[in-house]
């Protein structure tokens, strides 16, 4: 009796049919597919595919030709999984804490356990919580959205600069912002800086407030000592560049780009130039900045 070693080309393919396979499986179908019709030269196998020969021959070694499902990934999960260690009474205690302070972790709850008498440590109160949130039976407290932080006001014209904005000229976008500079004991001004990104050009002026009609003046100085046309404003979110200036630059029709929060490193030309204003002339002048307007 002739007994012929593995499996003639297109059995597989034959077989596949059997039931349904995933993605990857008939992926790795096609490569013993071709393994077997190419002389079983597993080198040209893996050139074929783009695989590497130890991805290969593991899959080799594991593929059953008589069982497709050998060709499916295998589940990452140990055979043997380790059992809770903590005892019903410690997970009522911790369930009855946190529902009495809902928005308490596990590092201020493994505080009141202690206080019962349960030995446990912070990482075993957290698995705890894990596990009551994946059971369903966690009471989460329903938030009423009333807040202690500041509301941010919509805006009615300022944006977020678009990514596809040209910025190829002078004028294209101009970045504004303010520095508080102290010359004496209880004394702030409000610098304001306005620096065109190409140009490097500054417009820089004084003033004792930062208000939102203080920025609005500020304007006049820009378009007056800017050598060119300007197209686009860039601010912070701060107070001073709300209200009356926003409807400034829409009256100016000026496009008013709107920087999102704690980003200060996009505005980061007319930072620069805060700098250059601090260390090359705030550092080392001698003049009377006590009075300004």
């Amino acid at each position: 009796m002739k007994v012929i070693s593995g499996v003639a080309p297109g059995t597989s393919r034959l077989a596949k049919f059997q039931f349904e396979l995933s993605r990857k499986a008939r992926q790795r179908l096609k490569w013993f597919d071709y393994y077997h019709a190419h002389g079983h030269n597993g080198r040209l196998t893996c050139r074929y595919f783009g695989i590497s020969p130890e991805t290969f021959y593991r899959w080799k070694r594991r593929y059953d030709p008589r069982h497709l499902e050998s060709l499916e990934d295998r589940p990452c999960r140990p055979k043997r999984v380790r059992q809770p260690t903590y005892s019903v009474d410690l997970v009522t205690a911790v369930q009855e804490l946190r529902e009495e302070y809902p928005r308490w972790g596990k590092d201020k709850l493994v505080v009141l356990v202690h206080r019962q008498g349960f030995k446990c440590s912070t990482s075993m109160v957290g698995r705890i919580l894990s596990r009551l949130r994946r059971r369903g039976v966690l009471k989460e407290v329903v938030r009423n959205h009333i807040s202690a932080r500041r509301r941010r006001l919509s805006r009615p014209y300022g944006i977020r600069k678009p990514k596809e904005y040209p910025i190829g000229q002078p004028g294209d976008l101009i970045q504004l912002d303010t520095l508080d500079v102290r010359p004496l004991p209880g004394v702030v001004l409000k610098h304001f800086t306005a620096r065109d990104i190409i140009s490097r050009w500054d417009v820089v002026n004084i003033y004792s407030r930062a208000t939102a009609s203080t920025a609005s003046g500020f304007l006049d100085d820009i378009e007056r000592r800017m050598p060119f046309p300007i197209s686009a404003l860039q601010v912070d979110g701060g107070p001073e560049f709300e209200a009356q200036f926003e409807e400034e630059c829409q009256r100016r029709c000026l496009q008013l780009f709107i920087l999102p929060p704690r980003s200060p490193k996009l505005n980061g030309y007319v930072e620069r130039a805060h700098r250059t204003h601090i260390e090359e002339f705030y550092e080392v002048t001698d003049a009377d900045l006590s009075a300004s307007r």
